[in-house]
């Protein structure tokens, strides 16, 4: 008789689990009736349905760690789910059951990217009737998480907060010119380049005397991450795997997954080869 870890159930096993509901309050404001209807699948597929409503990211990892054997569901959109997948990789709980998610919200193209069905009542009864999928971290040295893809772009971007208060007042701003005045073409602008140092398993990508347009990241099968190092105009293109990327300069920014972070001088991203299980449907 072979064993399973603990809140592991065996692979052939049809068993549907207690579920923690976590639904986060941006869901319920902008989409109360997906809410509902997610609720109702739910509560009336699974055995046992615990149901809170975190008004703070405090609240909802309070939640997370008192929710015993319940498997944990969130209701909201890519940025709940990194949430939840940061708490509970930060407490060391990541690995003991699989996280599921219902994508309410304006953001949820890393959920279904990762093979989470955008249909709110497809997304419920795959929480129900699904199979976990194993996934792989990037982890940085001060405890950052991507689930998706990590990105340097060369230039300035704003964070994420700035960025969402900036995006309406842009808006407005554009449509009282167009109201005035007649469209202007846009000016063309060169690439931007910035000096970085790569680094993928210890062998050198690129160096500061040799500009880079782009860096990107991402987890690939087996434990791997795919890096591609994207080169001024003339210079060869790199492409590699690698299980650390490291990444030094003056003063860069990164994207990982849809959170802008930064400036810093340095960091280190290593795979955590399948650190996590999501639930999606099963083929």
């Amino acid at each position: 008789m072979s064993a399973h870890p603990p809140g592991h159930p065996p692979p052939d096993s049809d068993r549907r689990w207690p579920l923690l509901l976590v639904i986060d309050p941006a869901a319920r404001a902008t989409d109360g009736e997906s809410v509902r209807i997610a609720k109702d699948v739910l509560c009336a597929g699974a055995p046992s349905v615990k149901i809170v409503f975190p008004e703070s990211a405090e609240e909802a990892e309070r939640a997370l760690a008192h929710r015993g054997r319940r498997h944990p569901v969130v209701l909201g959109d890519d940025q709940a789910l990194l949430r939840t997948v940061r708490s509970l990789h930060r407490d060391r709980t990541l690995h003991e059951a699989p996280v599921s998610l219902v994508p309410i919200g304006p953001r949820s193209t890393l959920a279904r990217a990762l093979g989470v069905p955008g249909d709110v009542p497809a997304a419920a009864r795959a929480v129900l009737d699904g199979a976990p999928r194993e996934l792989d971290l990037l982890v940085d040295e001060s405890g950052g998480i991507v689930l998706g893809a990590l990105s340097i772009p060369c230039g300035s971007p704003v964070s994420h907060t700035a960025a969402h208060w900036w995006t309406p007042v842009e808006k407005t701003a554009r449509s009282l010119v167009r109201t005035l005045t007649a469209p202007i073409p846009a000016a063309a602008h060169p690439p931007p380049r910035q000096r970085l140092r790569v680094e993928a398993d210890g062998v050198l990508l690129a160096d500061l005397d040799q500009p880079v347009q782009e860096i990107s990241v991402r987890p690939a099968p087996s434990g791997f991450a795919e890096v591609y190092v994207r080169r001024t105009e003339g210079a060869s293109h790199v492409r590699t795997r690698a299980r650390t990327i490291t990444v030094s300069g003056r003063d860069f920014r990164y994207r990982a997954d849809s959170a802008v972070t930064g400036p810093v001088r340095t960091r280190t991203w290593t795979v955590e080869p399948a650190a996590w299980r999501l639930t999606v449907p099963r083929r």
